[in-house]
Formats: C-alpha cells, structure tokens, sequence
C-alpha cells in the first residue's frame, strides 16, 4: 500500500515549459514557497516522489510515472487559469484518475479570480470537462478557492483520502475562514 501524504499539483502546461506562457508558473511559485523557510507553507510535491520523466517520453511512460505519483498523494491541487479547460490530454486523465481511481479531493485553486469564492458554479466555464462531469454527477470532492498562498496552504494541510471538503464538488470556505486567511472582497 502506498504512502499518500504527498500533494499532486495538476495544470495545463500547453505543451510547453516555458516561464510566463502557461500555469506551470503557478507550479512553479507554489515549489518556491514550499523551499522558503521564513514561513509555514509546505508541500510534499507528488512529482518529487517518482521517476522523473521527460516530455518526449513516450505516452505510456508518463502515464505510469502519473499512476505513481497520484497514488502516492493525499490531495490534488488543480490550478485553474483561463486556458486549463482547453486541454484534452493531461489534465482530464490527472482529474479522472485522482477522483474514480484514487479517490482524493480536488483543490481547485483559481489563478484568475483573486476575491473570496462563494459561488464555485459562477466559475465553471473556467472548468475542463473532467471535473465539470464529476462535480455534476456527485463523485468529485472539491474546495474552491483562490490562488493565495494562506488559502492554499490550509486546504493541502487539511484536505486528503481522509477528509474530503465539504460541500460535494462545490466545497467553499466561510468568510470567517478568508478573514483569517486575509483574503477579501
């Protein structure tokens, strides 16, 4: 049996791996905060615990090297920008095996929306198809909230195989919850 205490981050890359085209900058902020000391958000990065793989890797080795590193995760932290429902590849099988297969909620952080959410179905055209189904039909356990660094560092602490959010596939935190994080209108 696996050890699911990592955090597997999912986002639509577009093919590419370069700095200010695509969410692997939210990735890659989210890497750097962890490395920091100066404060308490960590993550145990998912894609640190397998084999690393190169993007010319044939097709059925990434998805093992996915298989592993979502098995070995307690949570999934889907970045949601303004692209990410135009994938048709990665993201929707990273969505479809972490919820159907491995059974872990879905921290939806937004990259475009900075305010407290509340109503997580105003933002579902931003959703891939993946989830939108999944949140729709009941299987997805989902948190939805902005891309901050306090609001993300509670959901990846209190969030797993364990506990799912409340609230179904339109989970959401009290607005005593974004005052404490500092978040506002």
């Amino acid at each position: 049996m696996a050890y699911r205490n990592g955090t597997y981050v999912a986002f639509h890359a577009d093919g590419n791996n370069r700095p200010g085209k695509t969410d692997i900058d939210y990735y890659n902020l989210m890497k750097a905060w962890s490395a920091k000391t100066d404060d308490d958000f960590t993550i145990i990065n998912s894609h640190d615990k397998a084999a690393a793989v190169r993007d010319s890797s044939l097709h059925a080795t990434l998805r093992r090297s996915l298989h592993e590193r979502l098995k070995n995760s307690k949570n999934m932290v889907l970045v949601i920008g303004e692209t990410t429902r135009l994938d048709n590849d990665w993201v929707p099988f990273e969505i479809e095996q972490a919820i159907d297969r491995y059974q872990i909620p879905i921290i939806a952080t937004y990259s475009i929306y900075e305010k407290p959410i509340r109503n997580p179905a105003a933002l579902s055209q931003y959703w891939p198809q993946a989830l939108a189904t999944r949140i729709n039909n009941g299987s997805a356990h989902v948190i939805h909230i902005p891309f901050k660094k306090a609001a993300l560092n509670d959901a990846i602490g209190q969030f797993s195989h364990n506990k799912f959010p409340s609230g179904g596939g339109k989970g959401v935190y009290s607005d005593e919850a974004y005052r404490n994080f500092g978040i506002s209108d």
